[in-house]
């Protein structure tokens, strides 16, 4: 999701395992086992009261303390290149893309309105080639 839609986050539907992002262009968008195992860790310890992610003293997480907690993991795992919250975006659309998932799928999991703008993640996902059956080699 955007750091927007992040931020401003309220619900999670666990019994459909879905994120419901209420802010930008409302959707639902996938929720790991593991990642709600962490969600619920996270609640019970900080108690937040209108939003998921809440600063200190309450109100919304601010973008740049997201920015700084990404660059801090992608440092932690031992990434040198520089690392942005919007990469993760990226990158979740290319791993689905290069697992056979539809585009069309992708294009509703991220929001977008056009299937143009989805298309961008196409050219980075060049191990989808691979298991295209090439007709012209057929009997």
């Amino acid at each position: 999701m955007r750091r927007g839609e992040l931020l401003n986050l309220k619900l999670i539907d666990s019994k459909r395992m879905l994120i419901r992002v209420e802010s930008g262009k409302g959707r639902y968008t996938l929720l790991s086992k593991a990642l709600l195992q962490d969600l619920r860790q996270y609640y019970s310890l900080h108690k937040p009261k209108e939003y998921l992610f809440e600063g200190e003293k309450g109100g919304k997480y601010s973008g740049s303390s997201v920015r700084k907690i990404v660059k801090m993991a992608a440092r932690k795992a031992g990434i040198r290149k520089s690392v942005y919250p919007h990469m993760l975006r990226h990158s979740f659309a290319t791993h689905l893309l290069e697992q056979g998932t539809d585009l069309r799928h992708i294009q509703v999991l991220l929001g977008h309105r056009s299937s143009k703008t989805t298309e961008v993640y196409t050219h980075v996902a060049d191990n989808t080639f691979k298991n295209i059956c090439n007709l012209l080699d057929s009997p």
